[in-house]
């Protein structure tokens, strides 16, 4: 990599440093729509948590950020910007102009995503559905045939979604109701 090439990317690392300082200094206080909380939808509610998670997500990225960019500074001072971190082979400039703050090679990029760690919440919420459970009357219900308990329950279908009806309900249509004939 070339003096001048270095020059390009340590003034990319800087302008983009004081970029994400300034945005970090200055972001936007949460500001809730309500007074209160008592006249809210439930809606509303989840609304405002959501700007908030995301507001301090988007925070917590930013400094992730600026934290890449001190250790390609860093790098730069000590000498060994441009060379991976793993092998000490050069890293060719392609890749530091994409991504000014690599400090590895791409063969020893962390490549690999985190697919088996979960949600903490996870091992709390459980889902209804998960265990079976014992009814007041000594039955166990295993949820696996709920449709089947809300159906014995009992339904919303009104008379003519009655089976077997469709012709006492087909005369009622063409005018062939009995009460009608008065």
């Amino acid at each position: 990599m070339t003096d001048q090439q270095k020059k390009q990317l340590k003034k990319q690392l800087t302008d983009q440093l004081e970029t994400l300082e300034d945005r970090v200094e200055h972001t936007e206080e949460f500001e809730r729509t309500e007074l209160s909380n008592y006249d809210n939808h439930p809606a509303d509610n989840a609304t405002d948590l959501f700007d908030q998670e995301r507001g301090m997500a988007l925070t917590q990225f930013k400094e992730e950020e600026i934290e890449d960019i001190k250790a390609a500074l860093s790098a730069m001072e000590d000498g060994t910007y441009g060379k991976c971190a793993v092998c000490g082979k050069e890293i060719p400039f392609e890749r530091m102009e994409a991504l000014p703050t690599a400090l590895t090679c791409i063969d020893h990029a962390d490549e690999e995503l985190d697919l088996e760690s979960r949600p903490v919440e996870e091992e709390v919420l459980q889902g209804s559905t998960d265990q079976p459970v014992e009814k007041e009357d000594g039955r166990v219900r295993d949820f696996n045939n709920s449709f089947e308990d809300v159906e014995d329950f009992g339904s919303s279908d009104g008379p003519q979604d009655q089976p077997g009806d469709d012709e006492q309900m087909k005369d009622f249509y063409d005018g062939e109701n009995e009460d009608d004939k008065d």
